[in-house]
């Protein structure tokens, strides 16, 4: 992939959206319902899209929204849902058309007190607070965002009563049934003026809720005590209001750094792609606080929904996420949390590294490995048989400092605050903790690649066997497992992973774009990487062909 000659560079006029352009084409564009581009596609992350494409519009989000407002029927769930938005142009309008239908449907709503915006992990955290108060009425809950996507873009995802990213069986269900009504016109859908909405829905503390309730899950007075320097950046996103509150509300030494809101995103350094981005895991988009590493002992970055985490250290810059996932578990494990359960496995995604194998081996916990994708967390954060679940794309959650349950959506202000936490107590960086795990289990080097497939090839690479896999070696090393399953719930992988001794990758088809994506890492370094790669594309096109 082709970088941008201005990635990592501050944006400029021409990088701007028109934000009352956008607005308005949220309002007077209309989607085609038989136009596959511009139906309801409900995933795990909700539906997506730019109302400049009719992809996220009006009609979309009344039909969405009477159609959770259906599937809430279906389900028996009664009690109130929780409605958070992020700082996304777009979000503001579909919060809004949100609310006409659910009050027209007699959904008792929770918004939020201070009228502002609230991250994703705080309606987690909201949603089970409340079914542990009342588990006979069940909470949910709706955030209104498209996580780190560029500014022209709007989400909306449903959270379910277990609070986490609700599965196919809810999205699949209320996609169809927003489909039907975008085909029937809208013929279907109720709601009521705005003035009349807002007048009905019920305010709620998500703020206060939220950072009150952290020394439950941090130990912030190891942080307090330590004197750390935090400096946390939230990208302009959900998260503005809270790290300055979590700053004063525990007396911590914490700087917001860019504590601007700006639907535009100006102040943003642009993505390896010349976009807006708010990806905290990239360093293009992380550029700034990079550059300013030196002023503090942990700086951090939050996506705009902030259940994206990024940690930069003075002496690394921005983590690998990998690396800080693996440092996280061994410090919480080795030690950080003695009321956990003894029996709290550790869950990680399989395109994560083995390095995380490697450190829950170490610590004696049993690893939960899972498929792509949040939701295979959710029971086991719930129960408690999961400590801490992670994926390599820089989201995680973890329990309370009780082993009880704390969010069960990806929570990155709890894992920016563990940086610090790590800081305080071990007296090292995160960074140079991971520098520790590799002298101890070995350097891995891990990169993700993309190589073309059509629409059928996709198809074929999701629904592949072990079977059809007959290669027996993999640069230089036999081939240990091959797997379509994942080993810690047998869920499909909707792809496939190889490994060996000291390597492996695994292929998943895209979701948007004609190639499949091939993740790959190995302890021989770079150049025997290389070869991983290089064989699990030829591996993979045979099994295609």
């Amino acid at each position: 992939m082709a970088t941008h000659p201005r990635a990592g560079q501050p944006a400029q006029p021409e990088d701007l959206i028109d934000v009352a352009h956008l607005v308005t084409a949220y309002y007077t564009l209309t989607p085609d319902a038989e136009q596959i581009d511009q139906q309801v596609a409900f995933g795990t992350s909700g539906h997506r899209g730019s109302a400049l494409d009719t992809a996220f519009n009006e009609a979309h989000i009344l039909a969405t929204t009477q159609a959770i407002c259906d599937y809430r029927t279906s389900q028996g769930t009664e009690g109130p849902l929780f409605i958070g938005r992020d700082t996304h142009a777009l979000s503001e309008p579909a919060w809004a058309s949100a609310l006409e239908v659910l009050v027209a449907n007699g959904v008792d709503v929770m918004v939020d007190s201070a009228d502002r915006y609230t991250p994703t992990p705080a309606v987690s955290v909201a949603i089970l607070r409340a079914n542990a108060g009342d588990p006979a009425a069940q909470a949910d809950g709706i955030v209104v965002t498209p996580s780190h996507n560029p500014p022209r873009d709007g989400g909306f995802k449903y959270n379910p009563p277990h609070g986490g990213p609700a599965d196919t069986d809810a999205t699949g269900w209320i996609a169809d049934r927003a489909n039907e009504l975008l085909r029937a016109g809208l013929d279907g859908v109720r709601r009521v003026p705005f003035a009349q909405a807002r007048e009905a829905a019920e305010e709620f503390d998500f703020m206060g809720t939220y950072v009150a309730a952290l020394p439950e899950v941090i130990d912030l007075d190891a942080i307090r005590e330590a004197g750390i320097r935090i400096g946390a950046d939230p990208l302009g996103g959900a998260a503005v209001d809270y790290w300055a509150a979590i700053g004063q509300t525990h007396g911590l030494d914490l700087t917001v750094i860019n504590p601007l809101v700006d639907p535009t995103w100006r102040f943003m350094t642009l993505d390896w792609d010349g976009k807006i981005r708010m990806d905290c895991s990239s360093p293009n988009a992380m550029a700034s606080l990079i550059e300013n590493r030196g002023r503090f002992q942990i700086s951090t970055g939050n996506d705009a929904d902030s259940d994206r985490h990024g940690i930069v250290t003075p002496d690394a810059g921005l983590m690998n996420p990998n690396h800080y996932l693996a440092v996280a578990i061994d410090y919480l494990y080795g030690g950080g949390r003695p009321g956990w359960p003894g029996t709290a496995a550790i869950g990680k995604t399989l395109v994560s590294s083995s390095m995380i194998d490697r450190v829950a081996a170490g610590v004696g916990r049993q690893l939960v490995e899972v498929p792509v994708g949040f939701k295979w967390f959710v029971p086991g954060l719930l129960d408690g048989s999961i400590g801490f679940g992670g994926e390599e794309s820089a989201g995680a959650s973890f329990l309370r400092r009780d082993g009880s349950v704390w969010s069960t959506d990806k929570d990155g202000i709890i894992l920016a605050l563990l940086a610090s936490e790590i800081q305080a107590v071990t007296g090292k960086s995160p960074s140079q903790r991971y520098a520790e795990l590799v002298a101890e289990h070995g350097d891995p080097a891990y990169a993700r690649i993309d190589a073309p497939a059509n629409r059928e090839q996709k198809a074929k690479l999701k629904a592949l066997s072990p079977a059809d896999v007959t290669a027996t070696s993999l640069a230089g090393e036999e081939i240990t497992a091959t797997l379509t399953e994942a080993p810690g719930n047998g869920a499909a992988i909707g792809g496939l992973k190889v490994q060996t001794a000291s390597a492996w990758f695994a292929a998943r088809p895209s979701g948007t774009e004609d190639v499949y994506k091939i993740y790959a890492e190995s302890f021989q370094g770079p150049e025997h990487l290389a070869k991983v790669q290089e064989e699990a594309q030829a591996l993979v096109d045979a099994a295609l062909a």
